[in-house]
């Protein structure tokens, strides 16, 4: 795949006006005022894993509406207070096995592993989550379920998940509340760009490949899926585009990203035509906290990206977010 975005100058001033709604703020703050209402009732269940130098336990916490929200908690054996990572996951899969994660706990951090509400069916070794609300009209995937009402959407739903998962990390027992930090790839890197802007105390964030940004443009700039179900939908529902449009603007992180307050580590892929790379570029150049903030280039790579690259970086972002130590 030859280079098919902007040329690389270009991307790196390129902060594009967004289609920001003008009530983006109140949407969220009630939403996740909403999901707070409920009690979050974190349940930590010891899982007899094999490891012997790292502690597993299966998560349950309340997410959006109440709704019970599974995921796995790791971190090293012993009784120190440390910091912790909250990972989201990428489109489709689920929070998978524990041993699948292990680098984290083995450099002394806790872990929590979100599993993504009615994902987990597609690759990996699967979810434990359903997502008990309806979805309406809308085309295989998860792009279009709600997509005629913002407060029906999924991603309302799986970007509160997201914020509850670092209430939920921040009870655990043994974890610094204070020092705690988020990070994903693509869809799970669209979770983490949500979060820091609607988390205001976070260390750090380590978005990888975000889907979600600058939707307006990606909808008629790349042809791959998950943005081609906008474009499935559109196809059959004629007329539908400004509604559509609207709809997903509430979950643009590019516009939400604009009020975070931790420094983040981005990634971003030059021939990735799952997330085109203007449309990194239009989230990172709008995050909220550029200074201490970076980006790593991946001139011949897709969405891939850097893959198992990633862990030393984000280790490496974060000693010196915290000053070299846990």
């Amino acid at each position: 795949m030859a280079f098919f975005d902007l040329p690389p100058e270009q991307l790196e001033t390129y902060r594009p006006e967004l289609a920001t709604p003008p009530d983006l703020a109140d949407f969220w703050n009630s939403t996740i005022a909403e999901a707070r209402a409920f009690d979050l009732d974190v349940a930590l269940v010891p899982v007899a894993s094999g490891l012997t130098a790292i502690d597993v336990y299966d998560v349950t916490f309340s997410g959006f509406g109440g709704h019970r929200i599974k995921g796995w908690f790791l971190r090293p054996t012993g009784d120190a207070v440390v910091p912790a990572v909250v990972e989201y996951i990428g489109y489709g899969g689920g929070r998978g096995a524990p041993h699948e994660r292990l680098a984290w706990a083995a450099a002394g951090w806790g872990h929590l592993v979100m599993d993504n509400r009615g994902q987990g069916s597609t690759w990996g070794v699967g979810g434990a989550t359903p997502d008990p609300a309806p979805g309406g009209q809308g085309v295989p995937g998860f792009m279009t379920r709600g997509i005629a009402d913002p407060h029906e959407h999924f991603y309302r739903r799986l970007f509160t998940d997201g914020v509850r998962a670092v209430d939920a990390v921040r009870t655990i027992p043994g974890v610094d509340p204070a020092r705690v930090a988020v990070a994903g790839g693509s869809q799970g890197g669209a979770v983490t760009l949500a979060v820091a802007g609607l988390v205001p105390d976070l260390v750090a964030a380590m978005p990888d490949v975000p889907f979600l940004s600058h939707i307006d443009r990606a909808l008629t700039l790349t042809d791959a899926y998950p943005y081609r179900e906008l474009a499935d939908y559109l196809r059959t529902h004629r007329g539908a585009e400004e509604g559509v449009r609207r709809t997903m603007s509430y979950f643009d992180v590019a516009g939400l990203a604009r009020g975070a307050t931790a420094p983040a580590l981005f990634s971003v892929a030059l021939m990735d035509l799952t997330c085109p790379p203007s449309t990194v570029y239009a989230a990172y150049n709008h995050y909220g906290h550029p200074d201490g903030s970076a980006i790593d280039v991946y001139r011949f790579n897709g969405h891939e990206g850097g893959e198992a690259l990633r862990w030393a970086r984000h280790r490496e972002f974060l000693a010196g977010v915290l000053g070299g130590s846990n």
